[in-house]
């Protein structure tokens, strides 16, 4: 399924790259899960994107990772998509967690580039080939070169997009002239994976985004593309440009978005429980600017 053949984007237009919630032991909170999923789901996303970089993916088990699609399937059925991420360094392991996805009840797969063994490209297409080959789901392959070292080319991305299930791209390469070569030449619904870059990709063609500021602010990010759709592209600019203060301090100011989401979340009174080492919990100063600006975007 790609837009051109639905006319809609596959997994939705707003999709949040939701935390997972843990208790305060550290356990997957998977009633914790539910409430947060049905939260963002209420709150205007049509897509929940889980076990990505901002789900902790690396320090969950595989089991947990099943665990959480089930549980927020069960709390959302069909009012939203679930992607599940699946992606690791290692091909026969992202193929296992694919076909797991499958079985516990995802809509579509997130997979990033393998990170670190840096592969060169032909590697890289054959590793998101033997994926897609696996199993039955869609995939949206991910994109972020400043994580995991290797750049998914633009070349191969247009190679790529010739495979049935691989219909969608979150998009963190921060090459605006490479998405639009391959926005250009296939029906590969793009997603922005820069909360910035909401608007710019809608713009010349995106499908949506994939945030990980939607897990506090879900209808104000949603805002953005209502505004644009209807036709008031000055509104649809002053939201991004609002937004800007908190993206800043979540996303760029020297804290993993893990951290920022979850410390802003828990301030808010939300599940959301610590973060599994290496990371560690921001701070009380930290936490205060984010509530600041937070309380300043959606103050009207």
């Amino acid at each position: 399924m790609t837009t051109s053949d639905t006319g809609t984007p596959p997994f939705g237009r707003a999709l949040c790259a939701m935390i997972t919630p843990f208790t305060e032991e550290g356990a997957l909170d998977l009633d914790g899960a539910q409430r947060l999923a049905d939260r963002l789901v209420s709150e205007g996303c049509d897509g929940l994107v889980l076990s990505g970089t901002t789900g902790e993916s690396p320090t969950t088990t595989d089991a947990e990772k099943s665990a959480l699609v089930r549980a927020v399937r069960e709390a959302v059925g069909d009012r939203t998509r679930i992607v599940a991420g699946v992606g690791t360094a290692d091909t026969r392991h992202t193929v296992e967690l694919a076909l797991e996805a499958e079985k516990a009840g995802a809509d579509g797969l997130l997979v990033v580039t393998p990170y670190y063994s840096r592969p060169p490209q032909d590697a890289v297409e054959a590793h998101f080939r033997e994926i897609a080959n696996a199993c039955g789901l869609p995939l949206a392959l991910y994109d972020i070169p400043g994580r995991t070292g290797t750049r998914i080319e633009p070349e191969t991305m247009i190679r790529l997009a010739e495979h049935p299930r691989i219909v969608a791209v979150k998009d963190c390469s921060y090459d605006f002239l490479g998405t639009q070569k391959v926005l250009s030449r296939t029906d590969l619904a793009y997603y922005a994976g820069c909360d910035e870059h909401i608007l710019a990709l809608y713009a010349v063609g995106a499908a949506g985004y994939v945030s990980t500021v939607a897990n506090v602010v879900p209808a104000q990010l949603r805002a953005i593309l209502d505004a644009f759709e209807a036709g008031d592209t000055p509104v649809s600019a002053r939201l991004q440009q609002r937004a800007t203060p908190l993206i800043e301090l979540m996303m760029s100011a020297g804290l993993p978005g893990t951290v920022t989401a979850k410390g802003l979340l828990a301030e808010l009174g939300l599940p959301a429980g610590p973060v599994r080492a290496p990371l560690r919990p921001a701070g009380r100063e930290a936490v205060d600017e984010l509530r600041a600006a937070y309380e300043e975007f959606t103050a009207g």
